[in-house]
């Protein structure tokens, strides 16, 4: 049993470890100290959902729903175009979006829709939670465990990066770093739409 639920958060630990769109909005509200525990919070319950669902499995809805998946790739890819036109637009004006202290600065309902659509308009989200999640738990006798076990590490993940990232806030009090931090961000969101686009 144990050694399951540790399958299942090594497997759900390095599915999001690599740095994406919905990572690096938390990695930015982390540093701008913005409604972090309602964001991590926000990814880690959205994260659960998606990993009881590809347990339960539905990881085979795209077999069923031919439709669905073209559907998440298109509109996911055409919201990150736009939200890396956005972080490179901040990049451009510069210290607007400079602010580390504690005051917040973005609405708690406008940071929540914008994670929120970068977690559930993300297609890959659902071919490595649901899909891989699922189907390999399906490998083990007690799925309950190992779903555990993935479901456990997001929420570490998420609330280590998202309150890990004040340790840099002295490297981001510089306008520089905000500047280079967007551009990268845009970067991301741009590669991740080309790579739905050409698959």
């Amino acid at each position: 049993m144990v050694s399951t639920y540790f399958a299942g958060f090594a497997l759900g630990f390095s599915l999001i470890l690599a740095i994406g769109a919905q990572n690096a909005f938390v990695l930015r509200q982390g540093l701008r100290r913005e409604h972090v525990f309602w964001i991590c919070l926000t990814c880690s319950v959205s994260d659960a959902l998606l990993v009881a669902a590809g347990v339960a499995g539905f990881g085979s809805l795209a077999t069923y729903v031919p439709w669905f998946e073209p559907v998440m790739r298109y509109g996911g890819a055409a919201f990150l175009i736009v939200y890396g036109a956005m972080s490179l637009r901040n990049a451009w004006r510069g210290g607007s979006a400079l602010v580390t202290g504690n005051g917040a600065t973005s609405g708690l309902a406008a940071s929540l829709l914008t994670v929120l659509a970068l977690t559930w308009l993300n297609p890959h989200v659902y071919l490595d939670t649901v899909v891989l999640i699922g189907s390999i738990s399906a490998q083990y006798a007690d799925r309950l465990q190992f779903g555990l076990g993935a479901v456990s590490a997001s929420f570490v993940f998420f609330f280590t990066l998202g309150y890990g990232a004040r340790l840099l806030a002295p490297l981001f009090a510089r306008a520089r770093a905000w500047q280079v931090l967007d551009v990268i961000i845009a970067l991301i969101m741009w590669a991740i739409a080309a790579r739905l686009l050409i698959m």
